[in-house]
């Protein structure tokens, strides 16, 4: 699991928020989430014949720190980029989605370390995002048992896509 890659990723992705001006995060993000959409779409669809994979455990453990920073510093689509990255290493997208949440945890409790201490941080903001994080995140592994993987594909990347879309249009 890489663990570390998603520890030290996170820390360093946080430092860089907060040393990062707001008006260069604003115009960023819209970036962000098209460049996750795009890898999880490409790692979802473009797949070789059954049982090959596309990273090694050392691209994949580079990957996830490469991954991890992009977390600590947005967070924003960063289960596709962690699912594209994972199926790409060649696991199911379920376990592949059971793996992204333990990875992801890691990842944002190392960067809430660092956020404790800023006094850039809005808690009651935070807190309202945490307690609809808890509730997706239900969610999410309620329909993970219902949806067919096509479909679970599809509707990820339909969301990243519409999203995007109103990033852009926030944005510019």
């Amino acid at each position: 699991m890489h663990l570390p890659p998603s520890a030290f990723g996170g820390l360093v992705g946080a430092v860089l928020l907060l040393e990062t001006p707001e008006s260069f995060f604003e115009r960023l993000v819209p970036f962000l989430v098209l460049f996750a959409t795009g890898v999880f779409a490409w790692g979802s669809f473009r797949r070789t014949s059954a049982g090959r994979t596309h990273l090694s455990p050392a691209g994949a453990a580079v990957s996830q720190f490469v991954i991890a920073v992009y977390g600590g510093y947005f967070g924003g689509g960063i289960g596709m980029l962690m699912l594209a990255a994972l199926t790409l290493a060649g696991l199911p997208v379920r376990q592949a989605s059971a793996t992204k949440n333990v990875l992801a945890a890691v990842m944002n409790a190392s960067a809430v370390v660092i956020f404790a201490f800023s006094r850039d941080v809005h808690w009651d903001a935070a807190l309202a995002v945490a307690a609809g994080s808890v509730i997706g995140g239900q969610a999410g592994a309620w329909l993970m048992l219902r949806v067919s993987d096509r479909k679970l594909r599809l509707g990820v990347v339909a969301v990243g896509i519409l999203l995007t879309l109103g990033l852009f249009i926030r944005a510019y």
